[in-house]
């Protein structure tokens, strides 16, 4: 007899984003590391992005909050992990992003440098054992350092090479940023505090230890439920474009997890055994969320909460999403900062968006102004609707 599937309908899923993203105002955490526990990771590749996303979610943003966690607790760790990206963890996650994305995307980094140094410049894989233990033995003394401070220890670091030779965008670029790019990827050593502000791409580099090692299959699969419940109900294509795992392994995970299959108003889908009943009715809320910010980067299939006449508009040639207007668990406009501090908005489409939802947009737009500040940011992947916005 064929089993029959729970339904879950795309209305059950938008009313779940709220509270279990930390959205909705009644859901908004007290602290940092409460933000990545719900959203299970943070893009980190354009450093604001963080700071954004933490800020959209805490009853009381605090800039302090955040850094202390990162650069002194440690209780959150960046790290170069699932689809080769940058983001920031739960320490106790750590481990197991490690183990199941990140030691793989390591092991590329350091083959192709290593053959790129082996071909170019002729330093073998001794040079590469010995220049890392002149690194760490650099920052062992220091304490911390910047790039340029480590070349300056470890002058090999200054070698060039070669990138797209003979065309009109021919580079010959320092090895010194993707060598300490290896060393992070591999837990030997971390970005530390920032040179400026919060939103600069500069970083000071600190001794690191790396993460303890795990089963692959059985973190995976913590992985695969972690996933789940932050972003469940989903699609299995949904859980391997963000993992950036192999369609076999990512059936794998699942099937490992406590997950079972229901229908999706798309199709087949995965949900957690906590999440089959109906979500309770939740408060009206709106949000708006940063480039890159985990809840519109989080599934692969977005037709359930995003319009697909507003794609273009939101997301640049690469599929990097801009910054996002949200209310009630849809997309429904975009925003930006412009030169002199000012949050704009603009909606995409007024269904469903009354008085008090515009209303509450305008008040989220003075609530991150208030934020900024005097820092100005330009997000790294700029999508139209930003540009127009920002002028």
């Amino acid at each position: 007899m064929t089993q029959v599937r729970p339904k879950i309908t795309d209305e059950q899923r938008r009313a779940r984003v709220g509270a279990r993203h930390l959205l909705a105002p009644a859901a908004r955490a007290s602290a940092p590391e409460a933000v990545a526990e719900a959203v299970l990771a943070l893009h980190a590749t354009d450093p604001a992005s963080v700071y954004l996303s933490v800020a959209a979610r805490l009853k009381e943003p605090s800039v302090a909050d955040l850094e202390r966690a990162l650069y002194e607790d440690h209780t959150l760790v960046r790290m170069l992990c699932m689809r080769r990206t940058m983001f920031v963890v739960p320490r106790e996650l750590a481990p197991v992003v490690d183990a199941s994305t990140a030691r793989a995307v390591a092991a590329r980094e350091r083959r192709n440098l290593a053959k790129v140094i082996q071909e170019q410049l002729g330093f073998d894989g001794r040079w590469f054992a010995e220049t890392e233990a002149a690194v760490l033995a650099a920052l062992a003394g220091r304490g911390e350092a910047t790039a340029a401070q480590l070349s300056d220890a470890v002058p090999d670091l200054k070698a060039q090479i070669v990138q797209s030779e003979g065309k009109p965008y021919e580079a010959r670029p320092r090895i010194t940023s993707r060598f300490l790019g290896v060393m992070a990827a591999e837990g030997r050593i971390r970005r530390g505090r920032p040179l400026g502000t919060w939103a600069s791409s500069q970083y000071r580099w600190i001794p690191a230890e790396p993460h303890p090692e795990l089963p692959l299959g059985e973190a995976k699969a913590h992985l695969a439920a972690r996933y789940l419940a932050a972003f469940g109900p989903c699609t299995t294509e949904d859980v391997k474009w963000w993992t950036g795992w192999p369609l076999t392994d990512t059936r794998k995970a699942l099937a490992r997890s406590e997950a079972v299959e229901v229908d999706l108003d798309s199709g087949p889908g995965h949900a957690l055994p906590a999440h089959l009943e109906a979500p309770a009715e939740s408060e009206p809320w709106v949000a708006l969320l940063p480039a890159l910010d985990p809840t519109p980067m989080g599934w692969r299939e977005r037709d359930w909460y995003l319009d697909v006449d507003h794609k273009s508009e939101l997301f640049d040639t690469n599929g990097n999403i801009g910054p996002s207007v949200w209310c009630d668990g849809r997309i429904v406009g975009g925003w930006a900062q412009r030169g002199d501090g000012e949050i704009v908005t603009e909606l995409l489409t007024t269904d469903g968006v009354g008085r008090g939802a515009r209303a509450a947009i305008d008040g989220e737009a003075a609530r991150i102004a208030a934020f900024f500040a005097d820092v100005r940011i330009k997000p790294s992947f700029r999508t139209p609707l930003e540009r127009r916005l920002a002028g």
